[in-house]
């Protein structure tokens, strides 16, 4: 089955910047290392579409699980179920 349209369907609000995050990327926030353990938020830095996760999870919390190259393994509850995520650290926030 197709899927019609596409991954950032109705995101317009969702993954908005807001007025000062405007402009270049910090390399602090593209480079933040993160221990495995360690609790952190979910939040989209829409310049970037790599490591990008399924907008569902918007603004969740997880634990790092693991690395895979450049990303993170990002454990979260989902309705009662443990989900595994791949995002890259720019979308990543410290808790």
């Amino acid at each position: 089955m197709r899927r019609i349209r596409g991954f950032r369907r109705k995101t317009r609000y969702a993954f908005r910047k807001e007025v000062r995050e405007h402009g270049k990327l910090s390399m602090r926030s593209y480079f933040q290392p993160f221990a495995v353990g360690e609790r952190v938020y979910l939040h989209v830095n829409s310049s970037v579409q790599k490591g990008m996760y399924f907008p569902k999870f918007l603004g969740r919390s997880g634990i790092v699980s693991g690395k895979k190259g450049r990303c993170y393994e990002v454990s979260i509850a989902d309705g009662g179920k443990q989900k595994m995520l791949l995002v890259h650290p720019i979308h990543l926030k410290k808790a």
